[in-house]
């Protein structure tokens, strides 16, 4: 069965944007140091059309395996709009994206088999489609903080998948608004790079 997982870069101080953050100034102030060593990663740039080279070590091969099993994202319109203005012609997905908005608009059809889908009944709605699209592969939260929390809190995600890089944001974190009484974690799996150190847990409900 598909898995709900959450997959997203954080500072050590909890964080996934800077302080200042807007769509002209993308991630705040911080953010490039956040994503460093993703840009350096051959996966990553041959999915964004970044040209040859790149790292193949173990960031390389955790960034493809995140790719792999990702049949289907989710994102909230706040990422989407960030992205829609930095993403090449070929976005990175290769796979349908639901952005959950208030926005009515058309599905938006890019290259490499990407389609953003505008959903507008909320995060049960957006899970529901992408459950019958996923082929049987998993289903990634992209962002941003505010979805993520609605979909714990909802106890519909069974992965935590961070990446920490080593720099603080002071900026917008990923957890606030998380119910501590009701989420539990169980440590899966550490993979520390000498660039950034990725961590996975298994979400348990405790009510």
């Amino acid at each position: 069965m598909s898995k709900v997982f959450v997959s997203m870069g954080m500072s050590l101080d909890g964080c996934i944007e800077g302080p200042n953050a807007s769509l002209e100034n993308m991630g705040g102030n911080g953010w490039g140091d956040l994503h460093a060593w993703i840009f350096q990663q051959r996966v990553f740039r041959q999915r964004l059309k970044l040209g040859q080279g790149g790292d193949t070590g173990p960031d390389n091969r955790f960034l493809e395996e995140i790719f792999d099993r990702s049949g289907v994202s989710i994102m909230g319109k706040r990422m989407f709009e960030a992205g829609e203005r930095s993403w090449p012609e070929e976005p990175p997905f290769h796979t349908p994206v639901f952005v959950v908005t208030h926005e009515v608009r058309a599905p938006w059809a890019r290259k490499g088999g990407t389609t953003f889908h505008f959903v507008n009944e909320g995060i049960e709605d957006a899970l529901r489609r992408a459950r019958e699209v996923c082929g049987g592969k998993d289903i990634r939260i992209s962002g941003g903080a505010n979805l993520v929390g609605q979909y714990v809190n909802a106890g519909v995600v069974d992965e935590l998948v961070l990446s920490v890089a080593p720099t603080f944001l002071a900026g917008k974190r990923l957890f606030d608004g998380i119910d501590p009484n009701a989420v539990g974690l169980e440590i899966i799996e550490v993979l520390a790079s000498s660039k950034v150190t990725h961590l996975r847990y298994a979400v348990k409900r405790k009510r």
